[in-house]
C-alpha cells in the first residue's frame, strides 16, 4: 500500500509509445460510445477482461518528464475555462455569462507521479464527447516550456467543484487522480483519507496490484441539481471494472457507488487474485492518545484514529489505529455487514494543536452496503510510516468467494464523508468509545512488575449510558487471547465530564507477542456500549 494519488508505476518490456499516439488509439473507445450509461460501459469492462491486458506505457514530452515536484505543482488548470462554468466550451475564449450549472469540473495535469493519461469525457442529452487536453487551458507558471507542440495529452485526472460552503464560491468537492483513488468533502471539512474502486492483493499476494481508472465520463448537469454523476472504467492485470458514482454534497456529502467488477482468466501471468478487496479506504496514522510521542509537540497526528464495523449479527466493533514496528493485519469475519469506515472520532482541536494540517476537520468515511453482501471478512492493515506524509492504514471489504470469469461482481454502497457539522459521525445506537489512553498513573508496584504489565482508560459515552446514575452497576466484561491475563477491571462515572471510564490493566505473559483484547459495558446483563477491541503489539 502506498500514499494516496501516488500508486507505482510498475515496469513493462513493452516499448514507450508517445502520449498523443497512444490516445489517439484510446480515443475509439469513446467515439464508438455516443450514449454512455452504466451498461454500456460494463460492455467495456466485460470486452477487456476476456482480453489479455496490455500495460500503458507512455512516454511523456522531454520538457514535461524533466520537471520535478515544484514545477509540477506550477501548472494550474485556469479556473476561468472550468468546465460548465460559461456557456461557451473549455479552451475557447470564455464568455461573460455563466452557465447557472450547479457543478463545474477541472482537470490535472500530468507530471512527474502521475505519468498515465486518462480520457475524459462529457455525457449531454446531445451525446458523448471526448474533452482534449489543450494547453490554453493551463497556467504554466514560473515554467519556461512549450507545451503547444505536446499535443492531446490526456489528464492525471479531474475535480468537481460546487457550492458546499457559500453561495458565493464553488468550493472543491471531490478529486478523482492517481490509480483508482477518489474523495471528497463534506462542509467544513478538509481532505484527509481517501477512498479506492478497487484494492488487489494488499495482502496475501505476492505484492500489491493497483488498479487504474483508465477512462471518465462526467454527465453534463442540469440547472437545479443537487448529484453529480460520474461514469469510470477500471482495468489491470487481474480485473476490470464498470462504476457509477453519484456525488451528493452536503453537511455529510455521500458518494453511492455502483460497480461491477470482472476477473481476468488464468492468462494474466500474475497468478490468482488472493485478496480481493471491495469498497476500500485508504488513511494515515502517525501517533495518537494510545500511543503517544515524546518527540512532538502535537497531542496527536492522525487522519483516522479507528476502525468502525457493524457486524451483520449485529455488533457493533471499535479498533483504534496504531502505527506499528512491523505490518499488522487483522479481520472480523461477518455475513451481509450492515456498515465499516475508518473514522477521525476526535473532533478537538487541542487534541491535534497544527494550524495548518488542521487534522480535526479531517472527515471519516463511513461505507454502508445498500444490499446483502453474503459472507466474508472487514480487513484491516497497518503498516509502519516514519512520518504524515504516508499513508499506512487499509480496511476493505473481502468476499468470501471470487466471480468466474466472465461474471460481474455487482457491488453497491453508499459512502459517506461525515465530519462534525449536520448529520455529524455515523455512531453506534448504545455508546462508544471516545478516546483510548495508555499509560500507568501512579502506582505503587516495582518498574520490574510493570515491565510486563499493560494499563488502557477508556472513556464511553452514548445514549445508553447518559441517564444511569452514578451508582448504576455498570461492569467491564473484558476478555484477552491466551498470551495475557487481566488483571484489573473498573468501570466508573466520570464527574467531570458525566462519561463512563474503563479502566483494563493487563499481563503480558511473552513479549514478543501480540495480544488481543476485546471489552464493553454492561448493564444489568445487557450490553450498553460498542465492543471495544485492540491489539497491543509485541515489544
Amino acid at each position: 500500500m502506498q500514499a494516496a494519488f501516488y500508486p507505482s508505476v510498475r515496469p513493462s518490456t513493452r516499448a514507450a509509445r508517445p502520449v498523443l499516439a497512444l490516445c489517439a488509439a484510446l480515443l475509439a473507445t469513446a467515439a464508438s460510445a455516443q450514449a454512455m450509461d452504466l451498461d454500456a460501459i460494463t460492455q467495456l469492462a466485460k470486452q477487456r477482461a476476456a482480453q489479455p491486458y496490455s500495460a500503458m506505457n507512455v512516454r511523456l514530452p522531454p520538457e514535461l518528464e524533466a520537471m520535478d515536484y515544484d514545477q509540477v505543482r506550477d501548472i494550474r488548470w485556469r479556473p476561468e475555462r472550468a468546465l460548465w462554468r460559461t456557456r461557451t466550451e473549455p479552451s475557447q475564449a470564455p464568455s461573460q455569462l455563466p452557465s447557472q450549472l450547479p457543478f463545474e469540473a477541472m482537470f490535472f495535469h500530468l507530471g512527474l507521479y502521475q505519468r498515465e493519461p486518462v480520457l475524459i469525457n462529457e455525457v449531454s442529452p446531445q451525446g458523448t464527447r471526448h474533452i482534449p487536453y489543450r494547453s490554453a487551458d493551463f497556467d504554466y507558471g514560473k515554467n519556461a516550456v512549450k507545451p503547444q507542440t505536446w499535443g492531446d495529452l490526456g489528464f492525471a485526472g479531474f475535480r468537481l467543484h460546487y457550492h458546499l460552503n457559500s453561495p458565493d464560491y464553488k468550493d472543491e468537492l471531490a478529486v478523482f487522480q492517481g490509480a483508482s483513488y477518489f474523495r471528497a468533502l463534506g462542509a467544513g471539512q478538509q481532505y484527509g483519507l481517501s477512498a479506492r474502486g478497487l484494492a488487489i492483493d494488499t495482502v496475501g499476494g505476492q505484492g500489491e496490484e493497483f488498479p487504474r481508472f483508465t477512462e471518465f465520463w462526467l454527465v453534463r448537469p442540469q440547472p437545479g441539481d443537487t448529484q453529480a454523476t460520474v461514469y469510470a472504467l477500471l482495468d489491470s492485470p487481474r480485473a476490470t471494472g464498470a462504476y457509477r458514482f453519484d456525488i451528493r454534497p452536503g453537511a455529510q456529502t455521500t458518494t453511492t457507488v455502483t460497480a461491477r467488477i470482472f476477473v481476468r482468466g488464468g492468462g494474466s501471468g500474475a497468478g490468482p487474485i488472493k485478496t480481493l478487496g471491495i469498497a476500500p479506504l485508504t488513511s494515515m496514522f502517525l501517533f495518537g492518545e494510545n500511543q503517544p510521542r515524546k518527540d512532538d509537540f502535537r497531542p496527536e497526528v492522525h487522519d483516522s484514529d479507528g476502525l468502525m464495523v457493524a457486524t451483520g449479527e449485529g455488533e457493533w466493533l471499535w479498533r483504534p489505529l496504531q502505527n506499528p514496528k512491523q505490518p499488522l493485519v487483522t479481520s472480523f469475519a461477518t455475513t451481509n455487514p450492515q456498515g465499516f469506515g475508518l473514522m477521525q472520532r476526535d473532533r478537538q482541536w487541542s487534541s491535534y494543536e497544527d494550524v495548518e494540517a488542521r487534522y480535526e476537520r479531517r472527515p471519516s468515511a463511513w461505507v454502508r452496503p445498500l444490499h446483502p453482501w453474503g459472507p466474508g471478512r472487514v480487513e484491516l492493515v497497518q503498516l509502519p510510516t516514519p512520518d504524515e506524509t504516508h499513508d499506512n492504514v487499509v480496511a476493505y471489504w473481502v468476499p468470501q468467494q471470487l466471480p468466474p470469469p466472465g461474471t460481474p461482481l455487482e457491488v453497491r454502497y453508499e459512502l459517506a464523508w461525515q465530519g462534525d457539522q449536520g448529520a455529524g459521525q455515523q455512531r453506534p445506537p448504545s455508546a462508544w468509545a471516545t478516546q483510548s489512553r495508555k499509560g500507568v498513573g501512579y502506582t505503587k508496584q516495582s518498574p520490574e512488575a510493570l515491565q510486563k504489565q499493560v494499563q488502557y482508560v477508556i472513556d464511553f459515552a452514548g445514549p445508553a449510558l447518559q441517564d444511569l446514575p452514578a451508582d448504576a452497576p455498570v461492569k467491564a466484561v473484558v476478555t484477552s487471547d491466551a498470551n495475557a491475563r487481566v488483571l484489573e477491571s473498573g468501570v466508573y462515572r466520570n464527574p467531570a465530564t458525566g462519561q463512563w471510564r474503563m479502566t483494563l490493566r493487563i499481563e503480558r505473559l511473552q513479549g514478543n507477542q501480540p495480544i488481543e483484547l476485546r471489552a464493553f459495558l454492561q448493564h444489568l446483563q445487557h450490553a450498553v456500549s460498542e465492543t471495544w477491541t485492540h491489539v497491543i503489539l509485541p515489544e
